[in-house]
């Protein structure tokens, strides 16, 4: 009993303990999602190798839709710590379902480029928006974010006519400048998947980590109700033993 019991509370504690980030499935928008915030955060690779340490975030909120045009205010975080000791991340990327006929951006990432050339393997991206003015998606120039920088704004996507949902999937970001005592390469780029989302200032799990935590929660309820066995059968004993 000890041992069954040890056994579904271990596997309990270790599904709320390993519930991760759902995968980067695509994310749709419509007009009924005005005001929903989505969460990614990324990694860092560089030659099909994945970069300890080097890591970002983003969060895209859609603000309006105005005839042919989606709005959606950004944030954009260098999350990466030890053992980097120095990146920048200067530009941020994905693809989109229509296609764009246009792009425009404010804030930290005020330039934008369509259907070209994303680093490090990945290949051609629908847009990408980055901290200078530049030929390729990679951004350029001193700017960007360094550690434990933020920077925000806003960007508008255009369409051909007028769409009644839009899909934005296979979100990247790029590293420049990258140091630290792991000897990384100069420049990496990242992938990022959704890690929560957000309606009216509520956030919301993911449904992978939601189906995990609630695989926890039915394994602390299988450990009560055996523990709840045990305690009636205890009692039925002496009854039977005074009959």
């Amino acid at each position: 009993m000890n041992f069954a019991r040890t056994s579904v509370g271990l596997a309990a504690a270790a599904a709320l303990l390993f519930a991760g980030p759902a995968l980067a499935d695509p994310i749709t928008f419509s007009s009924a999602n005005i005001g929903q915030s989505y969460t990614l955060g990324y990694n860092g690779f560089a030659d099909g190798t994945t970069i300890d340490g080097l890591t970002a975030q983003t969060s895209f909120t859609l603000t309006g839709i105005s005839g042919n045009d989606y709005t959606f205010d950004y944030s954009v975080s260098n999350t990466s710590a030890d053992p980097i000791t120095a990146s920048r991340v200067s530009s941020f990327a994905f693809n989109a379902d229509p296609n764009i006929a246009s792009a425009t951006s404010t804030g930290a990432f005020s330039y934008t480029t369509l259907a070209s050339t994303y680093p490090n393997g990945i290949g051609t991206v629908d847009v990408c928006f980055k901290d200078a003015q530049t030929g390729s998606c990679a951004g350029g120039g001193s700017g960007g974010l360094l550690l434990g920088e933020t920077g925000t704004g806003s960007f508008t996507l255009g369409f051909s006519q007028p769409v009644s949902s839009l899909t934005l999937s296979d979100f990247f970001v790029r590293y420049q400048s990258i140091d630290g005592t792991n000897n990384p390469p100069s420049s990496a780029s990242g992938s990022g998947t959704v890690t929560s989302t957000s309606s009216g200032g509520t956030s919301v799990p993911e449904p992978g980590m939601v189906g995990l935590f609630g695989l926890g929660l039915i394994g602390l309820a299988v450990m009560r109700r055996r523990r709840g066995r045990g305690h009636a059968a205890a009692s039925f004993r002496p009854a039977l033993a005074a009959a």
